[in-house]
Parts: C-alpha cells; structure tokens; sequence
C-alpha cells in the first residue's frame, strides 16, 4: 500500500513466499539426521569407526557453514517485506524493528523490471533489488520519487497521509 507523505511516499511492502525448493534446509537437516546417526554409531561401533564417523560429521559442519554464508552474502541487497520510506534520493527500510538507511548517489541507476526495482551502481552491478509491490503503479511512483520527479496522475491514485 502507497501512502504519500510531505518529503515522499510510505509503501506496505508484501513479501511474496517462495516456490523454490530451498536445498540449504534439506542439507541442514541430512545434517541433523547425521549427527543422531553418530550419537548412535559411538554407542555401538568400535572407536575407530566411531572417531570416522565424526569426523566425517565435522566435515559436513564446515560445508553446511560455508554455503550459508554464501547465500547469505546473495540474498544482501534483496528487500522484499517491511516497510519502505521513499524520498528523493533516499530509502530507509523498516523490517522487523531494524531500520536501514540507504542513500543513493548521483551515479545509481534505478531500474523498473515489471513489478520490481533495481538499483545498481554506474558499472552496472546490483546494489539493491526491491520487491513485494502491491501492482506495477507503486514501483513506478516509488522509482520517480527516488529520481526526485513530482507524482503525477499517471502513477495510479494514491492515497495522500500525513504519517
């Protein structure tokens, strides 16, 4: 939802679940499962078997560790749900009780793709990408904010607020 406030707009951004199979949960889990079967296997395999069979757990450790460090670092810059405060030249997203502050420079460039923004610096590598408008007229008023345009009748009705 798209409230206009005095220096800007005020977007209810709605996070859309995701269809993908997510494989970092299934390998957490193998994880788990692993390490009941080596609970088990020093109870009842000799300890050299035993000292393996951990060891081989550890590895499993580090593995699963390191992929969700990737993937995190992949999914920095994604904003999807909270709120957005939208000014010229600025972002502040709200999530959760967090804030973040996000000040574009004059190089950034913001790119409409369907119901979705991108902004990405002057050699074209994505600094953000923001999701979870409500239709395609809340990514456009929040992309001509940013750019520092007046609104205009062509970016839907909006509702004016004073928050």
């Amino acid at each position: 939802m798209l409230k206009l406030t005095d220096d800007g707009a005020k977007i209810t951004l709605q996070d859309q679940p995701s269809t993908a199979d997510n494989g970092l949960f299934w390998f957490g889990f193998a994880l788990l499962i692993g390490a009941v079967a080596v609970a088990m296997a020093m109870s009842v395999l000799p300890e050299r078997l035993a000292i393996g069979a951990l060891a081989l757990l550890i590895i499993g450790s580090f593995f699963f560790n390191r992929q969700r460090q990737q993937h995190k670092k992949a999914m920095a810059g994604n904003i999807s749900s909270g709120i957005l405060w939208v000014r010229a030249g600025e972002l502040v997203h709200e999530n959760h009780g967090k804030r973040e502050h996000i000040q574009l420079i004059d190089s950034d460039k913001i790119i409409l793709t369907g119901e979705q923004l991108a902004i990405t610096d002057a050699d074209d590598n994505r600094k953000y990408h923001i999701s979870g408008f409500d239709n395609l007229q809340e990514a456009k008023a929040a992309k001509a904010i940013l750019q520092g345009q007046a609104l205009t009748k062509r970016h839907a009705n909006i509702k004016m607020s004073t928050d």
